[in-house]
């Protein structure tokens, strides 16, 4: 009996070790998918545009080149500097006021009593089941009739009132005890004061998952800043580096180039803010 144990043992293991093999490989091959465009992404913009397509596809330049950059950033083509600024500025903003406007409703739909609460909290979970192609014809002409096309103000604001967002704070806001809002009134707190002394704080880790989303939807957006501006010096970079397509030229070494440098804040957000994100991203979901 004592000698069958180990085969017994060893055939009740091998599937689990298959399993795990499928699983390894899968994820070799995820991790392969995602990371050899951005290697080349790389590697093609340190080379010329002959170079990029030549075959066979090399994954690094056999002649470094670093004119792509100089171009780009002496403004050759497009003022890509000032653009980078511009998309800096925008998703900056975007996010502070997403914050702000995120916790303050938030705040509202998980600590306070009013008529049509539950109405008013369905409706809001309503909407994100609305795809952006839906409104953004509406949207687009009601920033014609405020007079908001070509101003960052059509961007931002848009932006930052998202109703993913207060959801999100809300469900994280319904953890913080209403023990300690008692205490704060009864030691004469007020209202705003509480808001901001003890809803703030207690929400660090969802306010940072919240900015670090929004920033990197900001960042990104290509579409809807393409709609509402129209002038060269505000456009943000994604619209930049889509100019750089001509009708009869295409700029792919640049655009690589434009296309790294413009994923650094990207990484570097995402890195220094990966701790608050992986461990808090799931919190509205299990809360409440």
């Amino acid at each position: 009996m004592a000698s069958r144990h180990p085969a017994a043992a060893q055939g009740q293991a091998s599937p689990r070790v298959g399993v795990d093999s499928v699983l390894t490989y899968i994820v070799f091959l995820g991790v392969l998918l995602t990371g050899a465009p951005f290697v080349y992404m790389i590697s093609g913009s340190f080379k010329f545009d002959a170079d990029i397509f030549s075959l066979p596809l090399t994954w690094w330049p056999l002649e470094p080149t670093g004119q792509n950059y100089a171009r780009l950033l002496a403004g050759e083509q497009i003022p890509y500097l000032r653009q980078f600024g511009n998309s800096a500025f925008v998703a900056v903003s975007q996010t502070v006021l997403a914050l702000w406007v995120a916790t303050m409703v938030g705040w509202g739909f998980a600590k306070y009593e009013f008529r049509g609460k539950r109405a008013l909290f369905l409706a809001l979970l309503a909407t994100l089941t609305f795809p952006f192609q839906m409104t953004l014809v509406p949207l687009f002409l009601f920033m014609v009739r405020i007079h908001w096309i070509d101003s960052y103000l059509a961007i931002v604001v848009p932006g930052a009132v998202t109703a993913f967002g207060a959801f999100f704070m809300r469900q994280n806001m319904l953890s913080v005890p209403d023990e300690l809002l008692d205490a704060a009134r009864i030691d004469g707190a007020s209202e705003l004061g509480i808001y901001a002394r003890l809803g703030l704080p207690l929400s660090r880790g969802a306010l940072s998952v919240l900015a670090v989303l929004t920033f990197l939807a900001s960042w990104n957006d290509y579409l809807w800043p393409l709609i509402v501006l129209r002038t060269t010096e505000k456009f943000t970079f994604p619209i930049g580096l889509a100019t750089l397509v001509g009708l009869y030229k295409i700029e792919y070494g640049m655009i690589l180039a434009g296309a790294f440098i413009a994923t650094l804040p990207v990484v570097v957000i995402f890195i220094a803010g990966r701790k608050s994100l992986l461990t808090n991203v799931t919190l509205g979901a299990v809360k409440g």
